[in-house]
């Protein structure tokens, strides 16, 4: 079988864990495409689809919202997701976020191709993880209206507490692109310096957390449809 992951940087793996890796590795007899890109939202997503579609692939797990969330609950950032991204006013409102994932999993499956979706999780600030459980639930109740099996992430990765932190901004997108040009990987000692507890920053997964959404995906996959 051959399986696309569609998503963001959490996807793609390049920054932090790779968790798209660690399935190809556990299910060596399925071919398994990574088609994350770094800040992607939802509507980039519907941009790539079609290339997606073109490699016939028989199955497409969709994870997708954190970049959405952080573009409509922290507004200092909308200037990337603006002029990078090339999204509307830089902001990815509830009702765009639900009308667009309902258009992407509406045409995978009349492509007549597999979906499943996985609910990110997140743990930078309040309003963050507010913006994200509400994306989350949309994305919920969109997957379960075309029947299509969700997998919850986030409520894998609750923490207890999650504290006050300044607002993400450009500057903190620009030292994420710093990062991962340079190639920066000392993810232990970030985390331990920013409190956090499945990320170590609290957007991106250490590659712990990573080994942890692999299990947690081969065995969903295996439940779900996965041949």
């Amino acid at each position: 079988m051959k399986l696309t992951f569609l998503g963001n940087s959490l996807v793609a793996g390049v920054y932090g864990g790779n968790f798209v890796a660690g399935v190809a590795a556990r299910l060596p007899e399925h071919t398994i495409i990574n088609a994350g890109v770094g800040g992607s939202t939802i509507i980039n997503l519907l941009h790539r689809l079609d290339s997606v579609l073109e490699q016939n692939p028989d199955g497409i797990f969709v994870v997708c919202g954190g970049n959405d969330a952080i573009s409509y609950s922290q507004p200092e950032t909308r200037k990337y997701y603006r002029r990078v991204q090339k999204i509307p006013d830089g902001v990815v409102t509830p009702d765009m976020f639900a009308r667009h994932y309902r258009d992407l999993l509406t045409r995978i499956q009349l492509a007549h191709v597999q979906a499943w979706v996985g609910l990110p999780p997140i743990e930078y600030n309040p309003e963050v993880v507010a913006a994200m459980k509400q994306y989350n639930e949309l994305a919920r109740e969109t997957a379960d209206s075309l029947n299509i099996p969700v997998l919850d992430l986030m409520a894998h990765f609750a923490p207890k507490h999650i504290p006050q932190r300044p607002p993400l901004d450009q500057e903190y997108i620009n030292l994420i692109g710093q990062r991962e040009k340079s190639g920066w990987s000392d993810y232990e000692a970030e985390q331990k310096r920013g409190g956090y507890t499945f990320s170590f920053d609290g957007l991106h997964l250490t590659p712990e957390a990573a080994n942890r959404v692999t299990e947690l995906i081969v065995e969903f996959l295996a439940q779900n449809g996965l041949t």
